[in-house]
């Protein structure tokens, strides 16, 4: 797919990508749900590396939330599994294409090697400054705003913080993507549309992009889709200024 100028000349800092559809996908070829997530992981190499060499700075995947711990124990085990291997394997990768990784989710509950590898990967990375890749993995909205009012509270009856000085600033502060800046444009795949609990508070001004494109699906033409649709879009987050300047031309 040809890239417009349009979308050389605006590209979304930080993009979000709520990857659905691998089971699916894998349904209607007749294949076990777990052959879908094996499908998606190759995807998620693909996009990394367009996205890289797209010129975005932060991608942020929605790997796992708090709800997924409720699939099927076979499906949960494998996908724990097939993770690992695939951030072994990629770890040599993602550091010599000046990658750093890093995860935003609930560390309590998650399982020790799951853990373990994410430091790894985070630690042998961590000095990069090229795209940052972002793994929302145990996540969920709601719970990740409940924790940091909790924490907020805490530093406050500690004397840490001022009340009268909680605002957006340091309440983002407290969530589990401290330190990134919140997301100019979310993707969802597989026709849903939807932001099912996914950075309930980061999401407040982001672009939406929906495809009915399952994720296993979604290959590098259609990411440079939605990077075109993007950059066809006006952003006022609230304000009219962009809209009057227009109309007085």
């Amino acid at each position: 797919m040809e890239i417009t100028e349009s979308a050389q000349n605006n590209i979304p800092a930080h993009v979000a990508i709520i990857m659905d559809g691998n089971g699916r996908w894998a349904r209607e070829r007749g294949l076990p749900r777990t052959q879908g997530h094996i499908e998606g992981v190759k995807r998620v190499d693909e996009i990394v590396e367009v996205a890289k060499n797209f010129g975005v700075k932060i991608l942020t995947l929605f790997t796992f939330s708090t709800e997924n711990w409720n699939r099927p124990e076979t499906e949960v085990s494998l996908l724990m599994q097939t993770l690992v291997s695939a951030l072994e394997m990629k770890l040599k990768k993602l550091h010599d294409n000046n990658v750093r990784f890093c995860v935003s989710g609930r560390r309590q509950g998650a399982p020790r090697k799951v853990l373990e590898t994410f430091d790894r990967v985070a630690e042998y990375t961590r000095n990069n400054d090229g795209l940052v890749l972002n793994i929302a993995f145990n996540y969920g909205g709601r719970q990740e705003i409940l924790d940091a009012v909790s924490s907020i509270v805490k530093d406050c009856q500690s004397g840490k913080i001022d009340p009268q000085g909680i605002d957006d600033a340091l309440f983002s502060s407290y969530l589990y993507t401290r330190g990134l800046p919140d997301p100019d444009l979310l993707i969802r795949t597989s026709g849903e549309k939807r932001i099912s609990n996914f950075l309930l508070w980061q999401l407040s001004y982001a672009e939406l992009y929906f495809t009915e494109k399952y994720w296993p699906d979604f290959t590098e033409n259609e990411f440079l889709k939605a990077m075109t649709d993007y950059a066809h879009r006006e952003r006022r987050f609230g304000h009219l200024q962009a809209s009057l300047e227009k109309d007085k031309k």
